[in-house]
């Protein structure tokens, strides 16, 4: 793979066996993000369990203290009195009979879709189409929910799922670089405290394998998780 010079120049910055503390290692993140924009900051954490095996998944989500920087647009799926409730928590769209069809046709200008237990029936029929996006509204993810108001309140927050892919990873966006060290820290131990705390019955071994952070255009920076005791 070939890095351009920005790139290159930011590796250097950067021991690539050294496990850095968490604040020091944030710190590289953001003196490395040297792109015209403001560069997403991500997690990538791997673990040491087999995601093949249903007592073995980890999922869940987390309120990140600071945010994620980024404007959330929620589309609830909502009826009765629940339609005015979402509606005054900030939702951008609350969906209706034309919606599904919008959906299905391409509409996808939204980043979390929520939806109360009873519109689920209605949402299944867009399994297809939200569930490879990653938007599916989930009971785990808090996303189906009699309570669409802490639901959309949360999401506008900065609220972020985790799971893990098939290689047994967990990928998430922790904040700008704008944000500085302290205030990524303060995310990724709120997202650690989270992922330690779902540790599966049936996790044998080191939990934690290892736990990497990044800018967008950035060289991956290795965290040391000693103090997760994982």
């Amino acid at each position: 793979m070939k890095h351009g010079k920005k790139y290159i120049e930011s590796a250097k910055l950067v021991e690539s066996t050294k496990y850095y503390e968490a604040n020091e290692a944030l710190g590289l993140v953001c003196q490395t993000a040297k792109a015209k924009f403001d560069e997403t900051v991500e997690i990538h954490i791997r673990l040491g369990v087999d995601s093949r095996h249903a007592d073995q998944q980890v999922r869940g989500a987390v309120v990140l203290p600071n945010g994620t920087g980024k404007t959330v647009r929620a589309l609830v799926f909502a009826k009765g009195d629940k339609i005015k409730e979402a509606e005054e928590a900030g939702a951008d769209y609350v969906a209706d009979d034309d919606t599904v069809k919008k959906i299905q046709d391409g509409w996808m200008d939204f980043d979390v879709v929520i939806a109360t237990p009873d519109m689920m029936g209605v949402v299944g029929r867009l399994g297809k189409v939200l569930g490879p996006r990653g938007l599916m509204p989930n009971p785990k993810a808090g996303t189906v929910t009699p309570d669409v108001a802490k639901a959309v309140q949360e999401a506008k927050a900065g609220k972020i799922e985790y799971r893990l892919d098939k290689a047994n990873i967990i990928h998430c966006p922790i904040g700008k670089a704008s944000f500085g060290s302290e205030k990524l820290e303060q995310n990724l131990d709120a997202l650690m405290t989270a992922v330690v705390k779902a540790k599966p019955a049936a996790a044998k071994g080191t939990y934690i394998k290892s736990c990497t952070v990044s800018s967008t255009m950035g060289p991956g920076v290795k965290v040391s998780t000693v103090k997760y005791g994982a």
